[in-house]
């Protein structure tokens, strides 16, 4: 694993209970630990039992016990991470947003279709997929249950930036991150949107906003200037017609992680809150008047998608539960040499839409085209 601050310790996590809560056909095993600061990396490692800190990436990547290569480093250091890892013939799981990119993810694309020809799979990390509520929000949609899909709105809400005196991070620099709220948890938003709805989004029309330009950094030593956005609204249609609405943010003040998503459709409705994960509220049409409403469903039984691993109904799961279901799905696509998802051909859609929602922005939201597959 490449990367070690907040997505490395989920993503070990994630691993640990893959082997220790299920039983994939391939049982993985921690191999080596990369980062460019070996003290903070070391730290990580003593928790999760990483055997080995590497400083330098490509000495992980040429070594030839390795299989997997985990991606959990900052956006503008995935292409050069993935692609070399791929034609060193590992299996890659990447971290979302795909690049920094459009032309970036097209190169790891191209470069995942050649490993494929090899029987070398890649994977990106959205990771909400695998929440088992939002699941089973697609297997229904799948199914028909909600019927001809007629609205979307998708809103991923934080306040973790919403004190000015907020210390610079990463995150507000273009050329490390590529955007901000739109490509960190927009592009949640985007894919869970997708995903569930089973649908791509053709168009769009965006407005994007940096509310606080400059922050001091972390050391004292003076400030660091905001170069992406802070919030990002923006409208769209998918391509069955239906009309959607999406919001990201980072300064909606007392939301903590709020992820949230509703369908409507001509036969029901389906709503999920991040916040509240273990449920997913479920509208039937079709049913008699007299009784008709939400159902709170409590996604804890044992036949919701992942639940026959974890714990007695009504346990509920958590933020970190996911990161087990990707490792465990990845792991029995490359033995069963079958195509994870989402594929980096996901990640790049994902990817065509944030920079259609910036052009559109700075052409003061024009309706603006988003290349289908």
């Amino acid at each position: 694993m490449i990367g070690y601050g907040f997505m490395g310790a989920a993503h070990s996590q994630g691993w640990r209970n893959a082997r220790s809560f299920f039983d994939p056909p391939l049982r993985p095993r921690f191999a080596a630990l990369g980062g460019r600061n070996r003290e903070a990396a070391g730290h990580l490692a003593d928790r999760f039992d990483w055997p080995v800190v590497e400083t330098d990436w490509r000495a992980l990547i040429a070594r030839d016990d390795i299989g997997i290569v985990d991606i959990c480093t900052p956006g503008d250091t995935h292409a050069e991470i993935a692609i070399a890892a791929l034609e060193a013939g590992k299996h890659v799981l990447c971290e979302k947003p795909l690049a920094n990119s459009v032309a970036e993810a097209e190169a790891m694309v191209a470069a995942a279709e050649t490993a494929r020809a090899r029987g070398i799979r890649s994977m990106l990390g959205f990771t909400y997929r695998r929440v088992p509520a939002l699941t089973l929000a697609r297997r229904l949609v799948a199914e028909g249950r909600i019927g001809e899909l007629r609205h979307v709105r998708a809103r991923y809400l934080q306040d973790w930036l919403g004190d000015p005196t907020a210390p610079y991070t990463w995150r507000m620099s273009r050329e490390r991150a590529g955007s901000g709220a739109l490509g960190d948890i927009g592009a949640h938003a985007v894919d869970i949107t997708q995903y569930v709805a089973g649908e791509w989004i053709t168009g769009v029309s965006g407005l994007t906003e940096t509310f606080v330009r400059e922050r001091p950094l972390a050391d004292g030593s003076g400030t660091g200037q905001v170069t992406v956005d802070d919030a990002a609204v923006f409208t769209g249609r998918l391509a069955g017609g239906a009309l959607a609405s999406f919001e990201a943010t980072r300064y909606a003040t007392g939301r903590k992680n709020a992820l949230r998503l509703e369908l409507n459709g001509t036969r029901g409705s389906l709503a999920f809150d991040l916040e509240d994960l273990n449920v997913l509220h479920f509208h039937d049409a079709t049913a008699a008047t007299a009784t008709q409403g939400f159902t709170r469903i409590l996604v804890t039984e044992a036949e919701h998608p992942y639940l026959d691993a974890w714990w007695p109904p009504g346990h509920g799961l958590g933020y970190e539960h996911a990161f087990a279901h990707q490792s465990v799905d990845l792991l029995t696509a490359i033995a069963e040499g079958t195509d994870p998802e989402p594929s980096f051909a996901d990640g790049l859609r994902v990817q065509r839409l944030l920079a259609a929602v910036e052009e559109s922005a700075a052409a003061n939201g024009v309706w603006t085209a988003v290349p289908l597959p």
